[in-house]
């Protein structure tokens, strides 16, 4: 939990208003691995080839994303990385 919250702050701090693209560019992967570990570490099959390529689908059990038994925390983890993607525009 604690790791995950220095991940995303650390993020963020790169995010700032004066960030240039190629940080801003490492700010929105580095969100979204953060966001795809929370997932990989519950079981999610991942469905993309750079999610399959970062995380692999080894060991998963959930091919829909709405039925990974997230905590409580994992979920607003998640909601504030999603939050932060979209204010930096990053794809999706």
């Amino acid at each position: 939990m604690l790791r995950k919250s220095l991940i995303i702050m650390a993020f963020l701090t790169l995010a700032g208003a004066g960030a240039s693209a190629q940080s801003r560019a490492a700010t929105c992967d580095g969100l979204w691995a953060a966001r795809n570990e929370i997932y990989k570490a519950q079981g999610y099959c991942f469905r993309t080839q750079r999610a399959i390529a970062a995380f692999g689908n080894a060991g998963c059990q959930y091919d829909a994303i709405e039925d990974v038994p997230l905590s409580a925390n994992d979920r607003r983890t998640i909601n504030d990385i999603v939050r932060q993607e979209r204010d930096l525009r990053c794809p999706r």
